[in-house]
């Protein structure tokens, strides 16, 4: 049989990697997705459910070989949200819509555009999901009891505060345990995955005794079924979409991005190369099936993506191979892990939260002390104490206010004059001077894109000057990559006011874009074709035979070779 596309060249030495791969990943899975499920507000086996369906169908239906998918750490906060406030059958609705969003930005082709997000602001909100996830594990790691969950983070740090002489030594031991085994165990045993032997380590401690003295799954959430829900199309009406499109679009955006970040990451450990599109179309699918299941939203998951390619994974059939262990997991063992402790999830929770906070990015960026800076603080604060729709929202603003006040301060425009002393008599700004510099003529480089954030500075740099207004303006336009229809207009403005005191405009060096532009307004032709010069030289040539040749005689300014000879009255 002959293998194409993602599976070329594949073979039984491939399948025996997969096998493997999938075996290892699906076993990582098991302790995540039930944390994640609990941390967002839902049951233990919803996060169960969603590794099954959505790992399977993001590995069939994605646009990268390795990604692994299923519910990750940075939607905890988005749906533990959506659940308090909207409950969980709304939640399972926010996920269906987004997924039919995914689909649809997939199908326009717009998997490019999320990676434009600037990184201050994905490292921002990264960061602030750490410490909501991290702070969100206290109460269970120190086993308090009576606390009411909030959707935000400071009433839930007084919660914490309120009852902390509610604390449990037997809890803490528990989840002490548990996160020496995680931090230990990637030293003395590399190739077992520290979070499921930390949490079957700390549960058989608790189990021999601590019995009845910690909470469990069971006890705070009932017993994890043995068998796949029943098919449930959730009751949607168009007053719930409405309601929910909001959150919906915040589920799709997380997880677009989270998925092609993590593709992004499978592609440089690979060499490969992820169709973005398709992903987001896999994406998009898997989150619609997975509600239909009584699943949570999924994306890529970058750490067992990772783990994946690590243990040497060479196809999309390593990510059904994991979603197919969970399953047959499930099924033999499900009664088992009603008994695990929270105190012993706490820890592999706050693990998670310590990886993904991008810690090293965040202090470097902070280092840099610039506008990016400012853009990651206002982002990880509005994550942390407001939610992750304000801070994306706000800065992404922020950004692009920073962004267009840096290209505008980038436009600069230097009047400018030959340099007789270049072979080339290249111009140059340092030779216009109070006894240097024609009445007739002004020559002025703009340097940078000619757009809304720098057209008023271009305008005022020429117009604003106690210097006779000449009768040639000559503009240098070689180095304006873009001009935008502010920019356009402000030209516009100045080719008109020149025309009016019967001066005259030239332009050299103009780019494409630029003269399409002006082509397209009309001020190519008001401006007239003749012009419009490819070289400086020319156009100064060309400027020559306007001047007036009254008052070059006797000017001392000799600001080009030829005014030597045009300032002679005998000439």
């Amino acid at each position: 049989m002959r293998w194409t596309g993602r599976f070329a060249g594949y073979n039984t030495s491939s399948f025996r990697k997969d096998l493997i791969s999938g075996l290892i990943v699906g076993i990582i899975s098991i302790p995540l997705g039930m944390a994640f499920a609990i941390a967002s507000g839902v049951k233990p086996e919803s996060g169960l459910y969603t590794t099954i369906a959505a790992g399977i169908i993001i590995s069939l239906f994605g646009g990268s070989k390795f990604q692994i998918g299923g519910p990750t750490g940075a939607f905890i906060p988005i749906l533990f949200a959506i659940v308090m406030q909207y409950g969980y059958e709304n939640l399972l609705i926010a996920g269906f819509l987004a997924g039919i969003m995914l689909v649809l930005m997939g199908l326009f082709k717009l998997g490019a555009l999320i990676r434009f997000i600037p990184q201050p602001v994905t490292i921002g909100f990264t960061a602030g999901i750490a410490v909501l996830i991290f702070s969100g594990q206290i109460a269970n790691f120190l086993g308090l009891g009576g606390i009411k969950k909030h959707e935000n983070f400071l009433p839930n740090m007084y919660e914490i505060v309120l009852h902390i002489t509610t604390l449990n030594i037997y809890s803490i031991i528990t989840a002490g345990i548990s996160l020496a085994v995680i931090l230990l165990t990637p030293k003395v045993l590399p190739k077992i995955p520290g979070s499921l032997l930390g949490l079957i380590v700390s549960s058989v401690v608790a189990a021999l005794f601590f019995k009845g003295d910690v909470a469990t799954i069971g006890s705070s959430f009932g017993s994890i079924p043995n068998t796949l829900p029943q098919f449930h199309f959730p009751d949607i009406t168009w007053d719930r979409v409405e309601t929910l499109l909001r959150p919906a679009l915040i589920i799709a955006m997380l997880g677009g991005i989270e998925s092609l970040l993590s593709a992004v990451v499978a592609d440089g450990m690979t060499g490969s190369r992820h169709n973005s599109n398709r992903e987001l179309i896999g994406q998009g699918i898997a989150n619609m099936a997975a509600p239909l299941l009584g699943g949570i939203p999924a994306t890529g998951a970058i750490a067992r993506t990772a783990t994946n390619i690590k243990n040497g994974a060479v196809s999309p059939l390593s990510g059904i191979i994991h979603g197919a262990v969970v399953f047959l997991i499930l099924i033999l063992f499900a009664p088992y892990a009603s008994h695990i402790p929270l105190a012993s999830m706490a820890p592999i929770l706050m693990f998670v939260a310590w990886n993904m906070s991008e810690r090293k990015k965040f202090i470097r960026i902070l280092k840099l002390k610039t506008t990016d800076s400012a853009v990651l603080l206002i982002t990880f604060l509005l994550t942390v104490f407001t939610n992750l729709t304000t801070a994306v929202v706000i800065g992404l603003i922020s950004a692009v206010i920073f962004f267009v006040k840096r290209m505008g301060e980038m436009m600069t425009v230097s009047k400018v004059l030959p340099d007789p002393h270049h072979k080339h008599e290249k111009v140059k700004s340092n030779m216009v001077s109070e006894g240097h510099d024609c009445p007739q003529i002004s020559i002025y480089t703009i340097e940078g894109p000619l757009f809304f954030g720098a057209a008023n500075t271009f305008e005022k740099s020429i117009m604003d000057t106690d210097q006779p207004r000449p009768n040639i303006l000559l503009l240098r336009m070689g180095k304006v990559p873009f001009i935008d229809t502010t920019g356009e207009s402000n030209l516009a403005g100045l080719v008109k006011r020149f025309k009016q005191s019967g001066g005259t405009i030239l332009i050299s060096g103009i780019k494409p874009q630029p003269l399409d532009v002006l082509k397209k307004s009309g001020l190519y032709a008001q401006i007239g074709a003749d012009h419009l010069f490819e070289h400086t030289g020319e156009a100064i040539n060309y400027a020559l035979t306007l001047l007036d040749r009254t008052k070059c005689l006797g000017c001392k300014q000799f600001a080009f070779r030829e005014c030597t000879g045009l300032s002679n009255s005998e000439a």
